[in-house]
């Protein structure tokens, strides 16, 4: 499945990450979009460390398709 189609299997988690800001929306979401930030650029380092032909011609994208 793309991951834009896939249902949320577990609601839970959703309250998990509310519960974990005290239920603060705007602190989740902003923790939300910090990780992200920090996996893209993971992502980018990773991308930069690793020969072309170690992933055989593969290379990470930032953004989705």
């Amino acid at each position: 499945m793309r991951p834009l189609e896939r249902q949320n299997d577990n609601p839970n988690e959703i309250d998990e990450a509310l519960s974990w800001h005290d239920g603060d929306p705007r602190a989740t979401v902003a923790t939300l979009l910090a990780d992200c930030a920090y996996l893209r650029w993971q992502l980018e380092l990773a991308g930069r460390a690793m020969s072309y032909g170690f992933a055989r011609g593969w290379r990470p994208k930032i953004e989705r398709e």
